[in-house]
């Protein structure tokens, strides 16, 4: 294993949506030091997009139904007009970043869901050797900045779209064979809280166990527990850590005073 350091750091589209917070955000991400990726999620411009070329933007219970026209058009947005414009914005900053899909030096391969109840379409499930962590290294030792967009492809030609937590967690994992790995989900709240009125009631660190006793005690519920799940699962695979916070606060990241910190133990 390297002796370096990597940190892998995913936004969602509440940052991506708003061109205020995604600049300063940005900023604060440039400003990290040492070997960096980004991984991006769609946001609604795709929504957006469809809407205007009158196409029918499907969604069951949150997930988007990705068939052959609305795959065109997450392809052109999230890996084309959202990736570039985020990579045109840190070359500003200094930034030397490279703009990927998982297609990009077949760093990403995924296989298209299989239809059980819901038949998702072009949606891409990452199994856990789908990360070609020979093509990252190269890019990462060359002194380049990834920037991952939620788009993989099956290694037979067809692109797939594919969660962007789910390739943030997939890449930590395969990394974690060559660098001390930790892994960053940038959100909307400042970590996980005990109140979730409370902004300010931040859990700073949870081990394994202790997840276990605030899931059963309903401190943690809803759509953190799948969050905090694969957290953990993802420390289980070779992650040093996970953190979780707001991009507001990523600036407080190397004082290790970001958000919440997952470890195993």
């Amino acid at each position: 294993m390297s002796n370096s350091g990597l940190n892998i750091i995913k936004i969602g589209g509440n940052i991506i949506d708003d061109e205020v917070l995604l600049d300063s955000f940005l900023e604060k991400f440039a400003a990290l030091p040492g070997k960096k990726i980004l991984v991006h999620g769609g946001g609604k411009i795709a929504t957006r997009i469809a809407t205007d070329l009158g196409i029918e933007a499907k969604m069951v219970e949150g997930r988007r139904i990705t068939d052959e026209a609305m795959l065109r058009i997450v392809t052109m947005v999230y890996a084309g007009l959202t990736n570039k414009n985020i990579v045109a914005k840190l070359q500003v900053l200094q930034c030397d970043a490279i703009g990927l899909s998982g297609a990009d030096g077949g760093t990403i391969k995924a296989i298209k869901r299989p239809v059980k109840d819901i038949d998702y379409g072009f949606v891409g499930d990452i199994l856990h050797d789908s990360v070609n962590t020979a093509s990252i290294k190269k890019f990462l030792e060359a002194g380049f900045v990834p920037v991952f967009s939620a788009i993989t492809h099956n290694g037979l030609g067809q692109l797939l779209n594919t969660n962007a937590d789910t390739i943030a967690s997939a890449l930590a994992v395969g990394l974690s064979s060559l660098y001390d790995t930790s892994l960053v989900y940038c959100f909307e709240k400042n970590g996980v809280l005990k109140d979730i009125n409370d902004e300010q009631s931040v859990i700073n660190s949870i081990r394994a166990d202790e997840f276990l006793q605030l899931k059963e005690d309903g401190v943690i519920h809803d759509g953190m527990v799948p969050k905090l799940q694969n957290a953990f699962d993802a420390i289980q695979k070779g992650v040093r850590n996970v953190y979780i916070g707001h991009a507001n606060n990523l600036h407080l990241f190397q004082q290790g005073q970001f958000g919440t910190c997952l470890t195993l133990k």
